[in-house]
């Protein structure tokens, strides 16, 4: 019974913009991301946020080489929790409940997932950061994206 008072007392007395960005799905991950290595590219698109979801798509490669690719979710569930759902080359759908939130950064995890485990984005002033792990943090793979302008008519 304590722990439900104080889990209750610190949610009423968290900032209301914490409170919203739980509640709230990433839309500061909206737009064209790209980064490039060498010969090694990746690049992501996520659409604003609407109806409670966001779609994105994902490819990389080296060259003219197409090596993956992947289709995304981000979407708040009908209980209000954020989740992020991936379909890796159009495969069966894994589902990572969110697990930490704030304004420029947030973390989904699923422990009994193969891999990765662990899907965190954060932005680093204009830069979308990605990082996928095992839920001990091992076994890291990360992308900085810039953002891509699109063309101007």
């Amino acid at each position: 019974m304590k722990q439900l008072l104080l889990t209750v007392l610190l949610t009423l007395s968290a900032p209301l913009s914490a409170q919203s960005a739980a509640r709230s799905l990433p839309e500061w991950m909206a737009g064209t991301w790209m980064t490039e290595d060498g010969a090694t590219w990746s690049d992501e698109v996520w659409t604003d946020a609407r109806g409670g979801l966001m779609l994105g798509i994902a490819r990389t490669g080296f060259g003219p080489r197409l090596d993956s690719w992947e289709l995304a979710q981000i979407r708040q569930r009908p209980d209000g929790t954020i989740a992020f759902v991936a379909q890796p080359r159009g495969k069966d759908a894994s589902e990572f409940p969110m697990v930490l939130v704030s304004e420029e950064a947030i973390e989904f995890a699923n422990p009994a997932h193969d891999y990765p485990q662990r899907i965190r984005y954060w932005r680093q002033g204009k830069l979308l950061m990605a990082e996928i792990s095992k839920i001990d943090g091992s076994q890291a793979m990360r992308w900085n994206y810039r953002p891509v302008v699109p063309p101007q008519d």
